[in-house]
């Protein structure tokens, strides 16, 4: 699942996050002579701004849109941190700097990390924890953020616990799979896996699925694993459809028929309980 899309629909949510600041001018461009000629214009708050930089995101303007985000997020507006985190860490209407990315990924860790997990913003502050974990899990090469797998684990599973984010519980879970920044357990794996896929993770739904199905480190349930892997297959990305379509096809050349038959029923039940 990406969840940058869905955090796109909520980035006009957040008052509640917007610390208030003396009412000055602000139209995207640095203009002290044009806010001196408008003593008057009305009131921009850091909300105002970063409603500003999305305007001018939306007119394809974005040094104008990175002028009103930085207003907004050097005045504490988290939802403008992590839209220029975002920004900068994808190289979009900007340069890529992993460097700037992370500070201000961590900006909001250190200010939200205690926000209410039940809130839409709450998304958000999550996906910057997840950010983090993979800043450190990787490092960024010639800066003073260095590799570090257990720093990664602890974002991970700070975001998987307290905000229950199911790319964080992925993540998590696939550090427990491979043992890196944590022991090698494949059942806290699996345990991490099966909370992520019930939230409609396609990769944890692979990756418990194939668990599943062939067993060994936790008890084979083969019907129940191609279940999961079908919903993967019918809901993965483009970019992730051919390892996901890899182990798909293989448990399914595998299971017998009694086993597609339970692994429909299942799925059957998994849809009337998502439709109700």
């Amino acid at each position: 699942m990406r969840i940058v899309e869905t955090l796109l629909r909520v980035l006009m949510i957040g008052a509640g996050l917007v610390a208030g600041l003396p009412a000055i001018a602000f139209d995207g461009n640095r203009s002290e002579d044009a806010m001196a000629l408008a003593p008057a214009a009305p009131a921009m708050t850091p909300m105002d701004a970063f409603r500003s930089g999305a305007r001018w995101l939306k007119a394809g303007e974005p040094a104008k849109a990175v002028n009103s985000l930085e207003y907004a997020a050097e005045n504490g507006h988290a939802l403008a941190q992590w839209k220029l985190g975002r920004m900068y860490a994808d190289g979009e209407g900007v340069a890529r700097n992993d460097l700037k990315a992370f500070d201000y990924f961590r900006r909001i860790a250190d200010r939200h990390a205690e926000d209410n997990p039940n809130t839409p913003q709450a998304r958000f502050v999550a996906n910057a924890f997840v950010a983090l974990g993979h800043y450190y899990l990787e490092g960024i090469p010639k800066t003073r953020v260095r590799r570090d797998p257990e720093r990664a684990r602890e974002m991970f599973a700070y975001a998987a616990s307290y905000f229950r984010d199911p790319d964080a519980q992925y993540h998590l879970a696939r550090l427990y799979l491979d043992g890196v920044g944590a022991p090698q357990d494949p059942r806290t794996a699996a345990r991490w896996f099966g909370l992520s896929a019930q939230k409609g993770q396609f990769s944890a739904q692979a990756m418990l699925g194939a668990m599943l199905f062939t067993g060994g480190n936790i008890p084979r349930q083969a019907a129940r694993g191609l279940m999961w892997l079908t919903l993967a297959k019918d809901s993965a990305h483009t970019t992730d459809q051919a390892w996901i379509g890899k182990l798909y096809d293989s448990a399914f050349q595998q299971a017998t028929e009694d086993e597609k038959a339970l692994a429909a029923l299942y799925l059957r039940r998994w849809l009337e309980t998502r439709r109700e």
